[in-house]
């Protein structure tokens, strides 16, 4: 069936995840809108989109009162400050964003007669006590630990969610997105992947917090956008872990970026912070069956372009420390 003339939004159009969206989907016929306050995007991942006719830009908080001319067919509501660089130095943005905001994103599906897809997290396990965290595990989460602002503000949106698809039958789709990496992260946002390989760019050690133990599992960004494709066209209500289950320890991770870039790093550890998950392994199990999707691309493979990418950055980029955000909301 043909996707010409159906319209889509996609909030946080200019981060990470949500540039990739806006590729795909107008790869698949669409026409696009997207939205973005740029506190935590970057323009420059949507630039390339700005010259063709099936996509419009709106530079607007999706936390304040939404409007968009004409029919939709579809939203996905992927804007959130998604790191903890991000969140634990705007708190208030990263709970509003994901309350008023996904209210705010519901109210016009259900105005407009969309289908919304919104973007959870595995964060919303917490410190996970059952491993690997399939979608019927309700989480070990601390509402008031630095990290709360972020996993509560997640577990809200899947709450709400539920509650418009419920009530007002609101077609809606939830996916639980695990450790994603890819072209188009930010160096600077904390996570231990776009981390380990700016310090190794630098020729700076890698930093691993704790003893390196706790596990992370890395998904490449074509294979996470192929699963929530998939999920937002199938028929399916309920929340949906997206991920790769192939699970490394921290410092093994970084034992390989070191491989990978040929540097002559050292490790070196410090404290870990407050309520940083031990274990993260998503149970795929529903993505195979329902959506018929799992992970194609490799570690090496996914690593190696990412590392193209990093390589191919300015220097300042490279170097420059994390923007001030407009704060004290």
């Amino acid at each position: 069936m043909s996707n010409k003339n159906k319209r889509v939004l996609i909030t946080g159009a200019a981060g990470f995840l949500g540039s990739h969206l806006c590729d795909r989907f107008i790869k698949e016929g669409f026409d696009v809108i997207g939205m973005d306050n740029l506190i935590t995007g970057d323009i420059r991942n949507i630039e390339h989109l700005f010259n063709l006719k099936e996509f419009e830009f709106y530079h607007h908080d999706v936390s304040k009162f939404i409007h968009v001319q004409g029919d939709l067919d579809y939203i996905l509501h992927f804007a959130s400050p998604a790191s903890p660089i991000d969140y634990l130095k705007i708190p208030i943005q990263t709970l509003k964003v994901g309350s008023l905001g996904t209210h705010n994103c519901l109210g016009l599906a259900l105005a407009k007669k969309a289908r919304i897809l919104v973007a959870s997290t595995s964060e919303v396990y917490g410190d996970p006590l059952v491993h690997p965290q399939t979608e019927e595990y309700w989480g070990n989460v601390n509402p008031v630990g630095p990290r709360g602002v972020y996993d509560e503000a997640k577990r809200f949106q899947e709450a709400i969610t539920m509650a418009y698809h419920t009530f007002h039958q609101l077609e809606t789709r939830i996916v639980r997105i695990f450790n994603t990496y890819g072209p188009r992260m930010r160096l600077n946002d904390g996570r231990a992947l776009p981390a380990f390989i700016g310090q190794a760019l630098k020729g700076e050690d890698l930093t691993v917090f704790g003893d390196g133990s706790q596990t992370r599992s890395f998904c490449y960004v074509d294979d996470l956008i192929e699963g929530i494709y998939r999920l937002l066209m199938s028929d399916y209500a309920y929340p949906v872990n997206i991920g790769n289950p192939d699970e490394i320890s921290l410092k093994d991770f970084a034992e390989e970026i070191i491989h990978l870039t040929g540097t002559q790093q050292k490790i070196v550890y410090k404290p870990l912070p407050v309520d940083d998950p031990k274990q993260r392994r998503p149970d795929i199990t529903k993505a195979k069956e329902i959506l018929q999707w799992s992970p194609k691309v490799s570690r090496a493979e996914g690593l190696a372009i990412t590392y193209d990418y990093f390589k191919g950055l300015s220097e300042e980029d490279l170097y420059k420390l994390p923007k001030e955000f407009e704060s004290k909301k």
